[in-house]
């Protein structure tokens, strides 16, 4: 395998993609064309804006980018595609969209056979073993939960820390992966904004600048810094 999943698109200050420069000029290298999944958003920009802002986005590379909207048969296009992109959004329905083209198995297997992708916030979400800990609303009902399962264990993206200023008294997102624990053994990794995980074979190491935040059932949260491996966390 060859991924990077990314937190996020866009840190603060920054444009979409550049925090990711380097490492995508590493993933992508040698590729002429990527194949962009923009099934994440649901309203406010089409699937032709979106791969627009992503093309725009990859322009250092110098590549062309063409959305799976744009082929006929998507399973056909992710099978043929150099390399993957898949966009953030709304997780219930990327992967809503992922099983009604009935390309969710055909993506899992070009990734595990090498094929270099980027998933961002819903594209990240699916790279886990189920969608359990996205911070999505559920506005469509996706047949499966089950994702694609290239790495042993959940993702929560845009991970954040309580505000002990703050006068919400909802639940924090530590709260959220705990009430999941209570029904899923799945450890979960919560990804601050400008981290990610790059997977290389059977490698799985945090990248960026910042700790990890990472979630086990029957277990007190922990933190992991940067280059820490997740290779046996399953």
């Amino acid at each position: 395998m060859n991924c990077i999943i990314a937190s996020t698109s866009t840190i603060h200050g920054s444009d979409y993609l550049a925090y990711l420069k380097e490492p995508l000029q590493n993933l992508y290298k040698g590729v002429s064309q990527i194949l962009f999944i923009p099934y994440a958003r649901p309203g406010g920009i089409s699937h032709e804006e979106y791969t627009a802002q992503a093309q725009k986005g990859l322009a250092f590379l110098n590549v062309e980018v063409k959305g799976i909207h744009e082929f006929e048969n998507a399973a056909q296009a992710v099978k043929n595609a150099q390399a993957i992109f898949t966009g953030g959004g709304n997780t219930f329905l990327l992967v809503s969209q992922l099983y009604n083209q009935k390309v969710i198995e055909t993506l899992k297997e070009v990734i595990k056979q090498g094929t270099p992708y980027l998933g961002t916030s819903a594209g990240s979400n699916i790279c886990g073993l189920t969608i359990g800990t996205t911070n999505d609303m559920p506005i469509v009902y996706p047949p499966n939960f089950k994702t694609l399962g290239i790495i042993p264990f959940n993702i929560n993206p845009h991970y954040l820390d309580p505000d002990p200023n703050s006068k919400h008294k909802g639940e924090t997102r530590e709260t959220r992966i705990k009430e999941f624990h209570k029904f899923n053994a799945i450890p979960v990794v919560g990804l601050r904004e400008g981290s990610w995980l790059r997977v290389k074979n059977n490698s799985i190491i945090l990248e960026g600048t910042l700790n990890a935040r990472v979630f086990e059932q029957n277990q007190e949260p922990y933190e992991v810094e940067p280059n820490t491996s997740f290779k046996d966390l399953s």
